[in-house]
């Protein structure tokens, strides 16, 4: 059976870059729109030539090798041509392949936003697009707010669509501007404006507002659109958009649009998704989100025994996907939930193999348990758990113990008559036979204390000395008086390698403590050291 093309457009260097706290650099910009050219999607539209100089200078040399590059802006402002507009004019100067209008399809919007007629608005469209397409340049045309409008008044709303349609556009995107237009309604409509402009010629641009810019998206292709708009992560100003994330692997590995729809996005591309996703999120800053559909840390992990019992006999069991079709990985989780299958499954994973009859699993398994009644969490400090197996197996040398440490935080002013807070630590370590003292400062107590305790470990310095702090979490076990703490150790080498450590105790700098030894402990270990 011969499937239709469906086309990805990626617009997440400038409807994602509204979102609340992203800032894309230019560097960030070329970074990611090479990876989303590499990914295989049709369409990367980089930004506003001429609006501000940051997408100004991104547009004076083309950014892509396969995708269309695509430039946005406004269709002619109303009382001159396009030809004599000044912001049509930088989007016909700039390197982009296509360019993508944006236009209302509201005639509220028309009436209230631009204080225009509604022909004045529909003139704006076709002599756009017109003369775009007059300069041998891809035109598509965003119709602001079409679903809205399409409510309000329909026929205006498809003489919007019409106009590009007829004046040459190859694509024009149905917007749903406020993301309040549910699925059913999506569907509805699309195939109504069907009959007046031909499906592989329209688009959908879905908005998050009501959670549902995943599935009108898929029910606008349902309804015969063939062009899908979308952004890495769902990154968009309010809620976000579509998120291409979730829509790529649905369209690739799901029967019923695989069957009927083939993308640009290869099998192997699909295989980098869980990468190209963590990467956008580690240019800006931020965790990623470990609950994300298919790419999460999370997507494709069990944490109850029984559950785990049976994806070790068959994933299928409790998979939809194989996570290896999208660059993401199974994982069975140690917790107080866990049964004998997850600690198997876990411990094979970290590379510490045993048999399933061992009786170092049930002992495992207790120590596990008991750990987490104290407030203990190994599903996110894998290094705590490595350890912990190692020592229930009797495979964790006695590289050093700490005697003793204190800690002094002063609130003071410095030379420039600057009030700051200095933390100073004091650690006693025993290697071997030697005592070694060590003193460190830092901005804080727990800083302090990692300076102190990695500033000298006598012959075991050498291994560490590329070993650094990356992240430090905090969390309440429980409440009250009594409140116990749970603290996440992020550590980081020279190697680029990163492990999470966790420390418990009602004393926050002693939780710390603990899981900054932890991470020590957990270096030597990796590196061969023996006492």
């Amino acid at each position: 059976m011969t499937r239709d093309r469906l086309y990805l457009f990626d617009t997440t260097l400038r409807d994602g870059a509204q979102t609340t706290g992203v800032d894309f650099s230019l560097d960030d910009k070329r970074v990611i729109a090479a990876m989303l050219d590499k990914l295989g999607l049709d369409y990367v539209e980089g930004g506003y030539p001429g609006a501000n100089p940051l997408d100004t200078e991104f547009f004076s040399d083309r950014r892509t090798v396969a995708a269309r590059f695509t430039a946005f802006g406004m269709t002619k402002r109303t009382g001159r041509s396009a030809a004599n507009d000044p912001g049509v004019a930088a989007l016909l100067d700039s390197s982009a392949d296509a360019i993508c209008f944006v236009a209302k399809s509201w005639d509220y919007q028309v009436h209230v936003a631009l204080e225009i007629s509604l022909d004045d608005n529909l003139e704006g469209i076709r002599d756009s697009i017109g003369l775009t397409v007059a300069r041998g340049r891809e035109a598509l045309l965003d119709c602001e707010h079409f679903f809205d409008g399409y409510k309000a008044n329909p026929d205006y709303a498809l003489a919007c669509a019409k106009a590009a349609w007829e004046a040459g556009a190859r694509w024009v995107v149905l917007c749903d501007t406020n993301g309040g237009t549910l699925p059913e309604e999506v569907e509805r409509i699309v195939t109504e404006v069907c009959k007046h402009v031909p499906g592989d010629h329209l688009g959908i641009h879905a908005h998050d507002d009501t959670g549902c810019a995943v599935a009108n998206s898929l029910a606008a292709v349902r309804a015969g659109v063939r062009h899908i708009q979308g952004t890495l992560n769902g990154l968009g100003e309010r809620c976000g958009n579509a998120n291409l994330v979730s829509l790529i692997p649905t369209l690739k590995l799901k029967r019923d649009y695989a069957e009927r729809c083939e993308i640009g996005v290869t099998d192997e591309g699909l295989r980098q998704l869980t990468h190209v996703s963590r990467t956008l999120d580690e240019i800006l800053n931020r965790a990623p989100d470990r609950h994300a559909p298919y790419v999460g840390a999370s997507a494709f992990t069990t944490k109850a025994g029984i559950h785990a019992s049976a994806v070790l006999k068959d994933p299928r069991t409790y998979e939809h996907v194989d996570p290896a079709s999208v660059g993401n990985e199974r994982r069975l989780l140690v917790s107080d939930q866990a049964g004998k299958s997850n600690i198997l499954a876990e411990l094979e994973r970290i590379g510490i193999p045993l048999d399933k009859d061992d009786r170092r699993i049930g002992r495992l398994l207790d120590e596990v348990k008991d750990k987490e009644a104290q407030g203990y969490a190994y599903e996110g400090a894998d290094a705590s758990f490595f350890l912990l197996a190692k020592r229930v197996l009797g495979e964790v040398p006695r590289y050093f113990d700490v005697e003793r440490f204190s800690v002094n935080v002063e609130r003071r002013y410095n030379a420039l008559g600057e009030l700051v807070t200095v933390a100073q630590a004091v650690v006693k370590v025993k290697v071997g036979d030697e005592e070694l003292i060590s003193v460190g400062e830092g901005n804080g107590p727990v800083n302090a204390l990692d300076v102190a305790l990695r500033k000298d470990l006598g012959k075991y310095q050498p291994l560490i000395k590329g070993l650094g702090l990356v992240d430090f979490k905090v969390r309440v076990f429980q409440g009250g008086t009594d409140a116990v703490t749970r603290v996440l150790v992020e550590s980081g080498d020279e190697t680029g390698d990163r492990w999470v450590t966790v420390g418990v105790s009602p004393n926050i700098i002693d939780a710390s403590f603990q899981a900054l030894t932890d991470s020590i402990t957990y270096k030597l270990v990796k590196s061969g050291a023996t006492a």
